[in-house]
């Protein structure tokens, strides 16, 4: 899509998505000038942006609180099982696969968030285990292969380092208090 038509989309929406930004972004980016409707086009842009005329849209609004309880799940039991044998899981396929079996849980406040956890102890919890369980048989049922996964296999303090960066993520204002 030309920037032309991302700028008349966009003020025929009043939005300006996430997408449509990256757009823009990726053609600017690899050309090595613009032309003078290009310029205008993105002129255009800015002002009705400034105006209010069009909205940029946020890159996350939301969050799906299922993500963190089955991640969360999928580490304590891969944890146990490759403590106890020599087996090698891949907590990005099992969460992806229990994921794509249980509703989603968005929210876009921390108390909906909250809602949404307690919502899922209450109801879900036993489904969210049953499908993570589900995933793990899955993934020890099939060989190897050669594929990279997202959440690589090193040690449990590095598989920590990327399950926090990938939840501060999703739930970038999000901080934990202790229980305790």
């Amino acid at each position: 899509m030309s920037i032309e038509k991302i700028v008349e989309q966009a003020l025929q929406d009043g939005y300006l998505t996430p997408a449509m930004e990256a757009e823009v972004g990726r053609i600017c980016d690899n050309a090595s000038e613009l032309s003078i409707e290009e310029y205008m086009a993105l002129d255009r842009l800015m002002g009705a942006l400034l105006t209010g005329e069009v909205v940029a849209v946020p890159r996350k609004q939301f969050i799906n609180v299922m993500e963190e309880l089955v991640l969360t799940e999928a580490i304590a039991r891969v944890a146990e099982i490759e403590a106890t044998s020599e087996s090698s899981l891949d907590v990005g396929d099992i969460a992806a696969y229990a994921l794509n079996r249980l509703p989603p849980l968005y929210a876009t406040t921390e108390e909906g968030a909250n809602y949404q956890r307690q919502r899922a102890k209450a109801e879900l919890e036993e489904l969210i285990s049953q499908q993570v369980s589900e995933a793990i048989g899955r993934n020890l049922d099939q060989p190897n292969d050669n594929r990279t996964p997202v959440l690589a296999k090193n040690t449990g303090n590095e598989v920590l380092r990327q399950v926090s960066n990938l939840l501060q993520v999703y739930a970038p204002n999000f901080e934990q208090k202790s229980q305790y």
